[in-house]
């Protein structure tokens, strides 16, 4: 049996991680920071802004069940958000910053563990599994691994040499902050870790640059929400336009340079009025003038709940994610289950489930000339844009998320078996 540990466990790619295990009978408990019951009768009496930020943190039924929780930190960090109070979640040093509220339910789950006879394995992420893992080692409980995104070093190099192309967008690459002590304890979670599991082959590649790689890496790509039945059957399709309208491309993510957003700019300059660019996210810096000009210049949306980001993919063509640096990028399948192809990086999770040409391209990092040049082929040519737009809908059938949880768990089960 499995214990699982997630500091925010409402996210699509943990929800099913744990689905899979609870599904298949091997889940013995949940632990995460906060969640919210929508069902409860006290939700009808919150304010309806308060009520929607909660409905976030809901989890399906079936890890309701077993769920346990570490509420304090969470609960500060998310209030100290509410009001702008920034020093009490300065990065990694702030008593209600993320790092903190990870590793204090680093801490719990590793205490849990002193107290439980049924748990034969831990499921635990980076950044909040090293005291966990220590615990489990010293009783012989088998240690699970999630590593959601490339490996640190990996990522130091790649962010080293965009600061010195891109000065001014160094200040958004928050990824060069981590202290010495951060990423050690990424380096010991690794090594500690019996199997690791990872959504992507770059993800696997990345691991090579590690000084200890660990014995097992599991390559199983994450999963996409419901496709619509047909852009001609979704409430937010759109009839074809004319062959000379702009084409209209859209981004979701971080407005960082990790996504590479600087060389999507650049794209955009270069094909002018022939595209309708709109950008969807929250800035990591204030301080990027590019940026600030750019947000002045095309469409942008802050946030939105994620129900109405798939809509708005929708009233898309194309969905372009440039990404330096990445994991997966669950807006890849997303924007396909919407029926948009994709331009995005090597990577990313596109090689794994992009087919070139067929339901999206595969352009090289930092190259602006080739994301210009694929959005001019679709601008021009509808007729394959539209074929495009289908192919992007069955790959999106066929990578469901119920096809992700039989592989994870097909890998995980006998894994939890030996242990016991």
């Amino acid at each position: 049996m499995i214990l699982f540990s997630h500091p925010t466990g409402n996210a699509a790619h943990v929800c099913n991680t744990a689905l899979a295990f609870a599904r298949h009978g091997v889940l013995a408990e949940f632990w995460t920071c906060v969640s919210w019951d929508p069902g409860t009768q006290w939700n009808r009496l919150l304010p309806a802004g308060l009520r929607q930020q909660l409905a976030r943190r809901a989890l399906p039924k079936e890890l309701r069940a077993l769920a346990h929780y570490h509420p304090w930190r969470e609960m500060g960090r998310m209030l100290a958000a509410k009001f702008g109070w920034e020093f009490p979640c300065r990065h990694e040093r702030g008593l209600f910053s993320i790092d903190a509220v990870i590793q204090s339910l680093d801490r719990r789950v590793a205490r849990r563990l002193s107290g439980v006879r049924d748990v034969t394995a831990v499921y635990a992420y980076e950044d909040g599994a090293a005291t966990t893992f220590e615990t489990a080692r010293d009783r012989d409980i088998t240690c699970l691994y999630d590593l959601p995104i490339g490996y640190w070093r990996a990522a130091q190099q790649i962010f080293s040499e965009e600061a010195e192309r891109e000065p001014e967008w160094k200040c958004t690459l928050s990824g060069m902050r981590d202290s010495a002590e951060k990423l050690a304890r990424k380096d010991r979670e690794l090594e500690l870790a019996g199997t690791v599991f990872v959504a992507s082959s770059f993800t696997r590649q990345t691991i090579q640059a590690a000084p200890k790689a660990p014995p097992k890496i599991h390559v199983i790509p994450y999963g996409a929400p419901v496709p619509t039945v047909g852009r001609s059957d979704s409430p937010t399709a759109r009839q074809p336009d004319h062959p000379t309208a702009a084409l209209r491309v859209f981004f979701a993510g971080s407005l960082g340079q990790r996504k590479g957003l600087s060389y999507l700019l650049k794209a955009a300059k270069i094909l002018g009025d022939r595209i309708e660019l709109t950008l969807l996210g929250t800035k990591v810096s204030d301080d990027c003038a590019p940026l600030n000009e750019a947000l002045g210049r095309f469409r942008w949306i802050r946030t939105l709940p994620h129900a109405e980001v798939l809509d708005e993919m929708g009233r898309h063509d194309v969905f372009v994610f440039p990404s330096l640096f990445e994991g997966f990028g669950l807006v890849i399948l997303e924007a396909m289950s919407r029926g948009l192809p994709v331009i995005t990086t090597a990577h990313t999770a596109g090689p794994d489930v992009i087919t070139e040409g067929v339901d999206g391209f595969i352009v090289p990092i930092r190259s602006a000339e080739a994301i210009a040049e694929k959005l001019e082929l679709l601008a021009a040519d509808r007729s394959r844009l539209e074929a495009m737009r289908e192919a992007a809908l069955v790959t999106a059938r066929r990578c469901s998320w119920e096809s992700y949880q039989q592989r994870l768990a097909a890998v995980v089960a006998p894994l939890v078996s030996k242990a016991s």
